[in-house]
């Protein structure tokens, strides 16, 4: 909350549903201090009203580019601002932005500005995964603004899937990393992560499977929050979504598909971050043709799927972090802490997936991290994606301890080596 102290914020609203999340991040925003300039498009005051924003905020709302105070208001705006916040940010704003057309006050603020520049997606799963949307994003990622979500979850008209806005305690703390280091944080820049996500399905027969009921939303966040500090990332799910724009996107199924895509891709990865649910059984023999009730309760055989982690473990490289999960329904510490010492990975994320708003399916979660040296860290209810920050940060966080133990022992070995030859 500090990053926003004294801070001009202009907090651009468009013309989509989750407008009226606009109205708390608003509310954060101030909250930690900063000095907030609403922009609202026509079309956003059909969802919220300006006299919200101009009762929150530290200034009326602006909407025309023609202003009798000011006869260049988006300049004035985009030169002043040391940030350009665009929550929700619809298909129309982000086209017009990617093109580099200024229709109206908030994309001639855009175009305007050069301060840092942080896009909340929101929009209906369609038009999230539509080509000329997707090249957009990409567009704008690569030209350095920080693209913050969406999420899958309920969406406007009761349907489901990808494009929901991000929390609005997600959307201030991006814009708080952004205003803290002049960018979102760069800290995982150079280093190549493999995220897995989703639940495998293990056929039984063409159209039945044994699976499980994750989400992928938690191995999404991961993925997102590395690709956001920088990291070159692979995500190889099972779940049919867009992973971030600048993100390689593994499709596979099974179990043995994740075995050998995440072993291919972990061969040159930095941090391998194993958030799947994987199956541990699948039927020996799945039949060719559909099973018929008519032929009475088929007699299914099961076998042990391909243990990833604990492969992953044998085979580490020297450097390489390995983050394994454990989603337990009891004795969740010891449970974990068994799993860390049998799979060779450097940490288990655990979770209880039968507590309150937590687990599958959830936007929330609540987890025990154990660490190989003994530690133990307890991250408790947040958003999912913030439960990925917290452990990265304790991932990064120690590469950087070991990294510079290395340094110094390399040193203290050449000092040593200089004197003996001296």
């Amino acid at each position: 909350m500090t990053a926003f102290a004294g801070k001009r914020i202009v907090l651009g609203v468009s013309g989509g549903i989750a407008a009226y999340k606009a109205v708390e991040v608003c509310r954060r925003l101030m909250d930690g201090g900063a000095h907030v300039i609403p922009v609202l498009t026509r079309g956003a005051t059909r969802f919220v009203g300006r006299t919200t924003f101009d009762a929150l905020a530290s200034e009326p709302v602006r909407m025309s580019l023609f202003d009798e105070d000011d006869p260049i208001p988006h300049t004035t705006l985009g030169q002043t601002a040391d940030c350009v916040l665009v929550a929700p940010a619809t298909a129309r704003v982000i086209g017009a932005y990617a093109a580099g057309i200024s229709s109206d006050l908030l994309t001639a603020t855009l175009i305007a500005t050069r301060a840092p520049v942080v896009i909340c997606p929101a929009m209906h799963t369609e038009m999230w995964e539509h080509p000329a949307v997707i090249d957009n994003i990409a567009k704008l990622a690569e030209r350095g603004v920080h693209i913050v979500g969406p999420e899958s979850g309920r969406l406007a008209g009761g349907d489901e899937g990808a494009g929901r806005l991000c929390s609005p305690a997600d959307i201030a703390a991006a814009v708080g990393r952004v205003l803290d280091s002049g960018g979102l944080r760069a800290d995982m820049a150079g280093l190549s992560v493999v995220v897995t996500a989703g639940g495998t399905r293990e056929p039984i027969d063409p159209v039945r499977y044994i699976g499980n009921r994750s989400s992928g939303k938690q191995g999404y966040a991961f993925a997102e929050e590395a690709a956001d500090r920088g990291a070159d990332v692979t995500i190889v799910t099972t779940v049919d979504r867009p992973g971030p724009a600048s993100a390689t996107v593994v499709k596979v199924d099974t179990a043995e598909e994740m075995a050998a895509a995440t072993v291919k891709a972990a061969k040159q990865a930095d941090v391998v971050i194993m958030a799947a649910a994987v199956a541990d059984f699948r039927p020996i023999d799945p039949v060719g043709v559909k099973l018929k009730k008519r032929d009475g309760v088929p007699a299914i055989e099961l076998e042990t799927t391909p243990d990833i982690l604990a492969t992953l473990g044998a085979a580490k490289p020297h450097g390489q972090t390995l983050v394994g999960f454990a989603a337990e329904t009891c004795d969740v510490a010891g449970n974990a802490a068994a799993k860390l010492r049998g799979k060779g990975a450097d940490y288990i994320v655990a979770n209880d997936v039968t507590a309150e708003n937590a687990g599958f399916a959830y936007d929330t979660n609540e987890v025990l991290v154990l660490a190989s040296d003994g530690r133990v860290h307890p991250v408790g209810l947040r958003s999912k994606r913030q439960v990925a920050q917290a452990v990265l940060d304790l991932v990064v966080g120690d590469r950087h301890s070991q990294a510079q133990s290395a340094t110094q022992v390399a040193d203290g070995t050449s000092r040593a080596d200089n004197q003996e030859n001296q």
